[in-house]
């Protein structure tokens, strides 16, 4: 049975099921195969994963060397998307990212406009320390990630199918640069913080990635069956209680509306409606990935963090108190836990 060409029954839980078992084969696979290119970042792969098959946006966040831009490469070869890579610079203008119209004298000398295509018309696009780029092209970006179109005098232009943005930033060097308004930050469904790797996943690096040949990524699913994938997410059933501890989770983040005393005392803004949609659809394409029919609230609270940390900010005094903002989100996890 091909499973893309059959007609969705939402009340069938057999093909449901059949459904879920097949992707669930297929991300197994693409998981497979890209921990033999990154190492020691099997939390990352997996949230990078979940952003994907959720239909969103991803925000990694990690100093140099830590194989961000290659997770990104890989990515692109394993799930067979046309993947592009831009380095954001001060300099950078919209029209390089999203492309312009040049003037063309034809026979005759008719002339007329032709719309160039810049490299955000891709699948999956790197957007390599998108915080070193002026507020002008950070917007250019916003519109693409949200309306998945751009706009060049007056017309529109759409992206292909499916697309996706995976952005860097380096929380070291920060000079030079321009913060993403929150605005833009509420457009990515997580924000991944990648760690150093483990000893013995450093070992294995260096011995692998140090020789005379090195293993390369191969493709495990297609572009046409990641978005089988993410139509599959959607239709994973979700129980009262993981909704009703997603909405008790968002809404202690706000201030206005939270009981707990960490929230309120050191919080400026909370997390938006926003954050709710990404943790039931994040919570759901885990529950895909780890092949099972149905997410938990386990599923949720091991999700929070990523979700929410881009989506709050702490006031002044908690952060020259040395509060993070990870820390916050525990406490709103621990009624929950």
């Amino acid at each position: 049975m091909t499973l893309s060409n059959t007609v969705i029954d939402p009340q069938d839980p057999a093909l449901l099921l059949a459904e879920v078992e097949a992707a669930g084969q297929r991300l197994a696979a693409a998981r497979e195969r890209l921990g033999r290119v990154i190492f020691g970042q099997r939390v990352v792969i997996d949230l990078s994963l979940i952003t994907l098959l959720s239909g969103g946006h991803a925000l990694l966040v990690g100093v140099p060397g830590l194989a961000k831009t290659r997770l990104v490469e890989t990515l692109g070869t394993v799930l067979g998307l046309d993947d592009r890579r831009v380095q954001f610079t001060p300099d950078l203008m919209p029209a390089d990212i999203i492309g312009s119209e040049v003037l063309e004298e034809g026979d005759g000398g008719r002339r007329s406009f032709r719309f160039i295509k810049g490299p955000v018309f891709c699948q999956l696009l790197m957007a390599d320390e998108i915080n070193r780029a002026s507020p002008r092209t950070q917007s250019a970006l916003l519109q693409a990630m949200q309306e998945h179109r751009v706009s060049v005098a007056g017309q529109y232009h759409s992206l292909p199918a499916p697309f996706h943005v995976l952005a860097t930033q380096n929380p070291l060097e920060q000079e030079g640069t321009y913060p993403l308004p929150e605005a833009q930050l509420d457009r990515f469904l997580m924000q991944i913080d990648v760690g150093y790797p483990d000893l013995e996943a450093e070992r294995s690096m260096l011995l692998a990635t140090t020789g005379v040949t090195e293993d390369k990524a191969t493709a495990a699913m297609t572009a046409a069956e990641l978005q089988q994938a993410q139509r599959v997410v959607r239709r994973i059933p979700v129980g009262d209680s993981v909704v009703e501890t997603i909405l008790a989770l968002v809404r202690a983040g706000r201030p206005d509306t939270t009981t707990l005393d960490i929230v309120r005392a050191n919080v400026s803004w909370g997390p938006g409606p926003r954050a709710s949609q990404a943790l039931m659809l994040a919570a759901r394409a885990r529950a895909l990935l780890e092949g099972r029919l149905a997410p938990s609230a386990d599923d949720v609270l091991a999700l929070a963090p990523s979700v929410l940390r881009h989506r709050m900010a702490l006031n002044f005094a908690a952060r020259a108190e040395g509060l993070g903002i990870d820390q916050v989100i525990a406490k709103l996890c621990e009624p929950h836990a």
